[in-house]
């Protein structure tokens, strides 16, 4: 069995983990409804990816939870829509 020949000091070993870190999720928001998500994935809230719907999240809700799901998503389209710049062309 291998067994080291010295001491290992507490700043050496932490010399060499410097570099072990663990780094944050790098978000996007989804195009869609506005939400955090992660790239190339589809959407959890609304079921979009790349502009088209893959997964219909409304089917699995009750009739009371789908109401007010499609209220959320036509309410996060209008403030969507809002917030774009008008540009003016001659």
């Amino acid at each position: 069995m291998a067994v080291p020949r010295h001491k290992h000091t507490r700043a050496s070993v932490g010399q060499r983990r410097m570099h072990l870190f663990i780094a944050k999720a790098a978000l996007t928001t989804c195009p869609k409804c506005n939400k955090p998500i992660l790239s190339h994935t589809a959407c959890k809230n609304c079921g979009y990816y790349k502009g088209r719907e893959v997964i219909d999240v409304l089917s699995k809700l009750t009739k009371k939870e789908q109401k007010t799901k499609e209220k959320e998503i036509k309410q996060a389209e209008k403030e969507s829509k809002q917030d774009k710049p008008l540009t003016a062309t001659k």
